[in-house]
């Protein structure tokens, strides 16, 4: 674990699976994100899986030997734990709970639980953070994953970030509400169901005229990307993180 500085105001952070296996770049983004608003980034190695995809194919003993885990690891401090990701804050917010509501340590799984804060609802309500944008003028979208918008419930501090930097024109989704067909384990068992919601999301993208789509979930980044580039769409796709990062450093 790395060493806390008396100076800073410490915080967890959780890197999630697809950001630690696909998506460093983005994890990486998030942590200078934190540190540039003055807090010191505790990583702890031993974090795994919050435990959502087991929870979601139907295994909850299973997800909650994860979920345990995760619990016991992060009981060290009181910090809050900062989730790049609105799925995965959502599954540690919301089901953790759900997963121990008959047992004893309930107690202490909600006391995580409610530490756990989802990465630009605490850059916009926490830290207050404020950016002036240094890149070329561009056109972006925003997809909103479904446990972000309905469990979560950061988009609306996703977008008032977007929205600080000057040059990068915001152009809203048709089909904004709409599951982008990821699903985690859905998209493996409910293959042409997830195909056919994935070709949908991608021509609402590609209606918008905008030149990368935004989300702050990796999981719909990587189901959708895919699709773009399977069909030779050149439309980027990026984490929140790693694109506010690269526009205040121009």
């Amino acid at each position: 674990m790395k060493k806390v500085s008396a100076a800073k105001t410490p915080v967890y952070f959780f890197g999630t699976c697809l950001a630690d296996m696909m998506y460093a770049d983005s994890a990486m983004a998030a942590i200078r994100l934190i540190e540039r608003e003055g807090y010191e980034v505790v990583y702890p190695m031993e974090q795994s899986c919050c435990g959502q995809p087991a929870y979601n194919s139907g295994f909850p003993e299973e997800a909650k030997e994860v979920a345990w885990k995760q619990v016991q690891l992060f009981a060290k401090h009181d910090y809050p734990i900062v989730v790049p990701s609105g799925s995965c804050a959502g599954m540690m917010q919301v089901h953790y709970p759900k997963l121990f509501k008959d047992s004893p340590d309930l107690f202490t799984v909600k006391r995580f639980s409610e530490r756990v804060i989802e990465l630009t609802t605490f850059l916009h309500q926490h830290a207050h953070a404020v950016y002036q944008d240094k890149g070329t003028p561009i056109k972006a979208t925003w997809h909103s994953s479904c446990h972000a918008m309905r469990e979560a419930n950061c988009i609306a501090d996703s977008k008032a970030l977007l929205k600080q930097l000057n040059n990068v024109e915001l152009i809203e989704l048709e089909r904004e509400r709409e599951c982008c067909g990821f699903g985690g384990t859905f998209s493996i068992k409910q293959p042409e169901i997830s195909g056919a919601m994935v070709s949908d999301k991608v021509a609402d993208v590609v209606a918008t005229g905008a030149s990368v789509v935004l989300s702050g979930d990796c999981g719909c980044l990587m189901n959708i990307t895919g699709h773009m580039e399977k069909e030779n769409i050149n439309v980027k796709g990026q984490h929140i993180a790693e694109f506010i990062w690269e526009r205040i450093n121009g």
